[in-house]
């Protein structure tokens, strides 16, 4: 197993990890790959696969915009984005684990994972929301839960969106000025902003116990979000492999002539949306 890496603001960076893409091969790109993950679709839907997807990493490291472009074109009906809020106080007595559980997939499905059982890891360790013991107990329990996932068949699939300080705050910056943003910064993430060393000290601890060979992490450079997006697409098509089970595309019949005996309302008889678009 390889060791798991340093804070990510102390991690070097690739020439490759932060050059931009361009767009047209972008759109290019993310046309293909989505093609591609409904294939994939079909094929878990047809072999009855589990798959769970978790998606961790900073406050704005960009998890919610690549789980947007892999669910876009899927079915939701077998993919389902869980992004549970905090804890009710009911909630807070059960078993750790047992909020999780009731999200994990049946036959046929993937569940992905916007944050997970991890907070205890992250948020909660760092902010003081979980005792020191609570904290232990979960880096002990957490590698025998997700082997106990793996053996009653089910994927497990864990990615780190690592992205530098610098990078992070531009986002928050940028967030700030957008009306339709500043609702994804919560009090908790200026908080965590003001935390960075404790939060690398966190995951460095929570890599260093739950990096197993069964469910290993797999970290996405993400300083580029579009560069990101289409690896972490792609690295995904190859954890699950799958044949194209595309179905052949249906003859669809000449369509019947309406007859003379049907007589649509009066438009005005309907309540009607305004077309307010200029012609």
């Amino acid at each position: 197993m390889p060791p798991p890496p340093g804070p990510a603001s102390s991690v070097e960076e690739t020439p490759s990890s932060t050059a931009k893409v361009s767009n047209k091969y972008y759109e290019k790109e993310l046309a293909r790959l989505q093609v591609e993950l409904v294939k994939q679709q079909e094929h878990i839907r047809a072999q009855g696969l589990k798959v769970v997807v978790i998606f961790e990493g900073r406050d704005a490291a960009g998890k919610g915009g690549a789980i947007q472009r892999i669910t876009e074109s899927l079915n939701p009906r077998a993919a389902r984005v869980v992004a549970l809020a905090a804890p009710t106080e009911r909630e807070k007595t059960q078993w750790y684990f047992q909020r999780y559980v009731t999200h994990l997939p049946a036959a046929g499905e993937m569940v992905l994972f916007d944050r997970s059982w991890y907070n205890r890891a992250g948020v909660e360790r760092v902010m003081g929301f979980a005792t020191e013991q609570e904290h232990a107990e979960f880096l002990r329990s957490c590698p025998e839960f997700e082997r106990q996932l793996v053996r009653s068949g089910i994927t497990v699939v864990k990615y780190w969106f690592s992205v530098s300080d610098a990078e992070q705050e531009r986002r928050f910056q940028k967030r700030l000025a957008d009306p339709t943003k500043r609702w994804k910064l919560s009090p908790m993430d200026l908080e965590a902003r003001n935390r960075w060393v404790d939060f690398s000290r966190a995951k460095d601890e929570m890599f260093a116990a739950t990096d197993i060979p069964e469910a290993p992490w797999w970290v996405v450079e993400a300083e580029v979000k579009k560069r990101a997006r289409l690896n972490v697409m792609t690295h995904l098509l190859g954890r699950v492999p799958y044949e194209d089970l595309t179905p052949s595309a249906p003859v669809l019949p000449p369509r019947p002539e309406v007859t003379d005996d049907y007589v649509r309302p009066p438009k005005d008889s309907q309540h009607l949306v305004p077309d307010v678009v200029p012609a």
